[in-house]
């Protein structure tokens, strides 16, 4: 039973090509180590070099769960150069079977982070929780920077919730000039995103070593040109795609977005420290959804309450670098791809992230025209 299930297995494994070369990800030893147990649980390893497609390990995964008699699969990714000896033609063999006994985590080696003088100064825009308006917030300010006159690429590293090209307007498959990928642009920024790659009901569901991948290629192999700033949108938390971000390149600073209730600067605190542990300073606090402001009359209701953001920046011995109020049009506006700065630059929201992009260029040192 166990001998037909491999069979099976490598069956599957035989039909998934990387175009790159043209040969079966098996064949090629691409996909190696592979090992069941007797209730149906797969184990193998995928080697994906950094000119390989990141989606051939979503592949590789559908192919062998569509397996009769597979339960469950895990894919331990490596890069090549910790893989030992380059791949080579293989010949048939049987897949081992292994025991339940979960196998001893690698223990990788990251390399320096890289400077990339081009993108000018990188700054991550970040959260501790999801839901406070962290995009809104890149999204707007890289727009606002942008009219200004300075030279904005926006980068979406959430990878689980990448919700930038419908925020900006924008979304088709971006062009590859020899062998560069060229990035999409609105509202004068120049903009990369997951969502561009993948399927909008997709689930990005990656583990550490494809999230570094992905961080790496949106700050290497894109073609951003000169930039003044990079943008880039986190994902909430603490987790693989911020310590990514701190390993591949030198981060200039980063701006923790937070609401004014303490379930929220609680958890802002988190990452405000996780930023400050890897030695990226952080630029300040931003506190959005300040206040309520009336669509007809611009009464301010505080609706989730007052002061979170000041008591977090007074606690971390930082900047509360702007409050911007909660106003309908900023989410309308979100869903019609015409951020806020754009399409009402009157009212309180978007005056209150212009300052705020103000004084973000002020404090890098870039030289913006009056709007």
């Amino acid at each position: 039973m166990a001998q037909n299930l491999q069979e099976r297995i490598a069956a599957a494994l035989g039909t998934v090509i990387n175009p790159r070369t043209g040969t079966g990800v098996l064949d090629s030893e691409m996909v190696k180590d592979v090992g069941t147990t007797l209730d149906g649980k797969v184990r193998l390893t995928m080697i994906l070099g950094a000119g390989d497609d990141a989606t051939l390990v979503r592949d590789v995964r559908q192919a062998v769960e569509r397996v009769t008699g597979v339960t469950a699969v895990s894919i331990d990714v490596k890069d090549p150069r910790q893989s030992g000896p380059p791949p080579r033609a293989a010949a048939a063999r049987t897949l081992p079977v292994m025991d339940d006994r979960p196998a001893a985590a690698p223990r990788p080696s990251v390399p320096p982070p890289v400077t990339y003088p081009a993108l000018g100064s990188i700054i991550a825009v970040s959260s501790g929780k999801g839901g406070v308006g962290k995009s809104t917030m890149a999204v707007n300010l890289a727009t606002a920077l942008a009219a200004r006159g300075a030279r904005i690429g926006l980068m979406d590293a959430d990878v689980y919730g990448p919700n930038v090209p419908r925020m900006m307007g924008v979304n088709a498959p971006p062009p590859v000039v020899n062998e560069k990928i060229i990035p999409l642009e609105a509202h004068g920024v120049k903009i990369i995103s997951l969502g561009f790659l993948i399927e909008r009901d997709q689930p990005a569901i990656w583990r550490g070593p494809i999230v570094m991948k992905i961080v790496t290629q949106f700050l290497r192999d894109v073609n951003w040109g000169q930039l003044d700033a990079l943008i880039v949108d986190m994902p909430p938390g603490t987790g693989d795609a911020q310590l990514s971000l701190v390993q591949a390149t030198q981060v200039r600073g980063a701006i923790i977005v937070t609401t004014p209730q303490d379930v929220s600067t609680g958890d802002a605190l988190r990452g405000a420290k996780m930023f400050m542990r890897v030695g990226v300073p952080v630029l300040g606090i931003v506190e959005n959804m300040s206040w309520f402001e009336c669509p007809h009359c611009g009464k301010p209701t505080s609706i989730f309450g007052s002061g979170g953001g000041q008591r977090l920046a007074d606690e971390l011995e930082l900047p509360l670098l702007g409050q911007v109020p909660l106003y309908p049009r900023v989410l309308e506006g979100g869903e019609a791809g015409q951020p806020i700065v754009l399409a009402e630059p009157e009212s309180g929201a978007a005056k209150a992230i212009d300052k705020l992009a103000v004084t973000i260029a002020s404090s890098l040192g870039i030289v913006l025209r009056d709007s």
